[in-house]
């Protein structure tokens, strides 16, 4: 679920970006993200544990995991294209392989690295297996780095708030981001140093919005962040792949053609995906 709401934003950003600046873009996606997660978590457990929390730690974890990570995505998509990101985003399973092994003293075994080759080489095929792969340059490298922040930011939200649920997880983490990224765009905005859209707000720019921000931000992310703490990082990671698949099929509903390469390549991933969990109960 959290794959299948992120990958439509793919399609959202594409077209918000052309009248929006990444460094507006991603302001307004975590207003929006954050009020409506601040208005789920209060509601389901009250005000409590939102007066309670760990905001400035929040700050650190949601500002640098998916503040900055966020912003950085959004560039590399500007700059190259929604193919490129997803590509690259594919390499999250081995991120986040290396964090499990570094910080949390993982031993791997060797299905886990079948499983993660698996859906490796499946997300590159329902990417289209893009040629230009080995040359896409600044695009892929901001893509990367926005991939690993987001994952360090994925596993921190998970073992540095374990007193708190799903929710009050993800929350914290969203709305600690938007603690970092307001103050700093309404600084650039004060400076001129960064603009709002000049064209005109229309209904087809609140409809992307409401799924960029809202869909592919505050209930993709409430399902990740769910993902990770039931399963680890390292295998919620591996879904990850799925998204190219998924994108395909929202481009497929906006009219473009459907690649059977794409669906075998899915398929492969899914595969990969049951391999690296036999060895759990």
């Amino acid at each position: 679920m959290s794959m299948l709401l992120w990958a439509a934003g793919f399609p959202a950003a594409e077209t918000l970006l052309d009248s929006w600046s990444p460094f507006a873009l991603n302001a307004i996606r975590f207003l929006l993200a954050s009020t409506a997660l601040l208005t789920i978590w209060a509601l389901m457990e009250g005000v409590g544990p939102i007066l309670r929390a760990r905001w400035g730690r929040a700050a650190v974890v949601g500002g640098l995991g998916f503040g900055l990570g966020a912003y950085l995505m959004l560039v590399a998509q500007q700059i190259s294209d929604p193919v490129t990101v997803v590509i690259v985003a594919t390499t999250l399973p081995l991120v986040a392989a290396m964090l499990e092994v570094l910080l949390d003293g993982r031993r791997l075994k060797t299905n886990f690295w079948v499983g993660v080759g698996a859906t490796v080489v499946g997300g590159f095929i329902a990417a289209g297996a893009n040629p230009q792969m080995a040359t896409v340059g600044l695009g892929a490298l901001i893509a990367f780095a926005a991939t690993a922040l987001f994952t360090w930011g994925s596993r921190a939200a998970v073992v540095d708030f374990p007193d708190l649920s799903p929710i009050g997880r993800t929350t914290l983490t969203i709305a600690g981001a938007l603690i970092v990224i307001g103050p700093v765009f309404a600084i650039g905005y004060a400076l001129g140093l960064a603009e709002l859209p000049v064209a005109r707000f229309d209904h087809l720019q609140a409809q992307n919005l409401a799924v960029y921000a809202v869909g592919a931000m505050a209930l993709s992310q409430l399902f990740w962040i769910w993902g990770v703490g039931r399963l680890g990082v390292g295998i919620a990671a591996l879904h990850v792949n799925l998204t190219p698949f998924y994108v395909m099929i929202f481009l497929f509903l906006m009219g473009t053609s459907w690649s059977w390469m794409q669906a075998a390549g899915a398929m492969i991933v899914a595969f990969g995906v049951i391999i690296a969990q036999l060895d759990r109960r």
